[in-house]
């Protein structure tokens, strides 16, 4: 048959424009297009050979092959799979009406109503027109398994292509291009450099199953500087792929050494992973998961240029680096590969955000890892430690912003606490401790475990022995307010509101006469200081919380904490101070001396200064600053002065 001139439709014109005079920043996907073309091709030659015995294709050697030519710059992929007929061929390749990607442009089309579509298919892969993005033109030969004659088919992109009949064409398919010389300036490579191969093929289809080669030549032997004159040695192939998709084997046929290079790989990692995890769905979407937790948390986790996400393949042929779409953003440690049979190759970011199946397999990869790390706290409970060590802190921000998992992630948290200075307590744990009569879990946040021992707020918890957990991590000061309980029981900070340890062993009306008393005899200090302090404290009243400091200041029950406040002005929110409440400890010599003077000598000049300095001595004590660190300095100096 002679050979015949077509031209495209106008959809595949408008697609070959798009390829051409591409926006795509990563040109090198082509490459991954073709393999997988190739992939698909063997994968049903092996299965239609397993169907019909007289197709005698031979299934003995199936392979995908790759040869340049670097003086006619030319670069072949060919694959010895199922073929296709000349009018498949017609359907497949010569219109985009039939084609996977007129049906994936029509779908973007209708889902954005016209909006953006073109600029989708200019960032993401589109199969076979892909390589015009390399090619200034692009030729295939193809014959299908069981057929005697072949196809071949040309374009140079510019609106036309050729087809005609050939009767000598190997079983399979040919892609042959003519690639462009390489551009940095517009991201495109040397594709007829060997290293560029392999280096492409290494990093998109590695875990494709069938062996892809390619040919190389070997250079002559130089002696004392001069090529030897033997004759040219002949091409050899050479497998790039280590066709080792460890996640679709079965666990007892892979080791944790090879586990633990696939991490490496992935990773760039040295350590080995601290815990792998595998998951496999199967029923109406299948996809297969290998996950692992890295040993140390990397020196950017809480910088925003973090990379984060899980790499993503379909049907074992890579997609994209950093799936972010697989995992929330509090499980960004987590490193390794998901792999889905039923999405496709030329799927985008946006797509990923809308798709139901990517939502189904983020919500079980989830659950695995949270589940995954609550199993190392009971049965590796050394492993936990350094989980929790490096990864609780960023775990926590899910009690934050993924209230569905929220139980799933306590349950895998743990915290220090006042009960046991070197091993930290579950939520579940500190319950099962709590007193008789005791109602809420309480806590304390602050820069370190040692400053929080020694808070002035800890003082009644310590002398009653009611547990307190010790929250160092900024993100403390704000997921317990977004969790708010546990099991029914409150979280409630110890240098919030008001705290009434009293207990059932008590003596109730003693307890109430006594202070009533004291109310009555601090009144008219209390008056005093709430006006003398006013542009600093919102009141000043008698506290229950201290045994042994003189003074504490304490937010109201609802109100910021200063931590809190300066976590949300480094995130650049406007947050207006507020005004805290200074509580007294009326057994504290220093504090009944003030009451006396107080009511002997309400005039006396150097009460307000002693009112002041109880002020700031509390401010310190819970880590603070002075507002005036000078005066205070004078002021001090001043008593000292006088006391010698």
């Amino acid at each position: 048959m002679a050979t015949e001139t077509f031209e495209f439709q106008v959809e595949a014109r408008q697609l070959l424009h798009l390829m051409i005079h591409s926006i795509y920043s990563n040109k090198d996907v082509f490459l991954r297009e073709l393999v997988s073309n190739a992939s698909d091709a063997l994968d049903k030659l092996r299965l239609a050979a397993l169907r019909d015995d007289s197709l005698g294709a031979d299934i003995s050697d199936l392979h995908i092959e790759i040869d340049i030519d670097k003086d006619a710059r030319t670069l072949t992929v060919r694959d010895n799979g199922i073929g296709m007929s000349y009018d498949e061929v017609t359907q497949l390749i010569g219109t985009i009406a039939r084609s996977g990607t007129a049906a994936f442009l029509k779908e973007l089309r209708e889902a954005q109503e016209g909006a953006g579509g073109d600029g989708l298919i200019g960032q993401f892969g589109v199969g076979f027109y892909s390589s015009f993005m390399v090619a200034d033109e692009v030729s295939l030969l193809t014959r299908k398994a069981g057929e005697s004659g072949g196809t071949r088919w040309s374009s140079r992109g510019e609106g036309t292509y050729t087809l005609e009949a050939v009767a000598d064409a190997p079983q399979g398919t040919s892609v042959t291009l003519h690639v462009k010389p390489a551009d940095p300036d517009d991201q495109l490579g040397d594709f007829t450099e060997p290293w560029k191969i392999r280096e492409t093929v290494k990093r998109y289809s590695d875990f494709i199953t069938w062996p892809i080669r390619l040919a190389t030549t070997p250079q002559p032997e130089e002696v004392d500087g001069e090529e030897t004159p033997e004759a040219p040695a002949a091409p050899v192939a050479e497998t790039l792929n280590s066709m080792k998709a460890l996640w679709a084997r079965p666990r007892d046929e892979v080791s944790d050494d090879e586990y633990h290079e696939l991490y490496k790989h992935i990773s760039h990692d040295w350590r080995d992973p601290l815990e792998t995890v595998r998951l496999q769905a199967e029923g109406t979407f299948e996809y297969q998961a290998l996950l692992y937790i890295p040993a140390q948390a990397p020196h950017d986790l809480f910088t925003q240029g973090h990379q984060r996400g899980v790499q993503l393949y379909v049907k074992r042929v890579f997609i994209m680096d950093d799936c972010e779409e697989l995992l929330p953003p509090y499980l960004r440690f987590v490193k390794g590969v998901v792999d889905a049979q039923d999405l496709s190759l030329n799927v985008s970011r946006e797509i990923l955000q809308q798709d139901r199946h990517i939502l189904m397999m983020q919500r079980r990869l989830t659950k695995k890892v949270l589940a995954t790390v609550k199993d190392l706290r009971t049965n590796a409970p050394d492993r936990y430690a350094t989980f929790w060590r490096e990864f609780g802190a960023v775990l926590k921000e899910g009690l934050i912003t993924d209230s569905g998992n929220r139980d799933a992630i306590l349950a895998a948290a743990s915290f220090d606490t006042t009960h046991d200075a070197d091993e930290p307590t579950s939520l579940a744990a500190y319950a099962e401790r709590m007193k008789e009569g005791q109602n809420d879990i309480y806590y304390l946040t602050g820069d370190s475990r040692t400053a929080l021992e020694n808070s002035p707020h800890m003082e009644a918890f310590r002398a009653k022995g009611i547990e307190v957990l010790l929250l160092t991590d900024p993100v403390d000061e704000v997921w317990v307010d977004a969790v708010g309980e546990y099991d029914g029981k409150g979280l409630r900070s110890v240098a919030k509101g008001e705290i009434d340890l009293d207990t059932a062993e008590d003596d109730g009306e003693a307890a109430d006469a006594g202070k009533e008393k004291r109310d009555e005899e601090y009144a008219a200090l209390l008056t005093w200081m709430t006006g003398q302090l006013g542009e600093e404290v919102k009141e000043v009243r008698l506290s229950t919380r201290l045994t042994v400091s003189p003074a504490c200041v304490v937010s109201d029950s609802n109100g910021m904490t200063p931590a809190l406040e300066n976590l949300y002005r480094s995130m650049g929110q406007d947050v207006p101070t507020a005004k805290r409440i200074l509580e007294l400890n009326p057994g504290h010599p220093l504090v009944k001396s003030l009451n006396d003077a107080h009511t002997q000598r309400p005039e006396d000049p150097a009460l307000p200064e002693t009112a002041e300095l109880l002020h700031t001595l509390a401010v310190l004590a819970e880590g603070g600053r002075p507002a005036e660190p000078a005066r205070f300095v004078k002021l001090m100096a001043d008593r000292l002065e006088r006391t010698l």
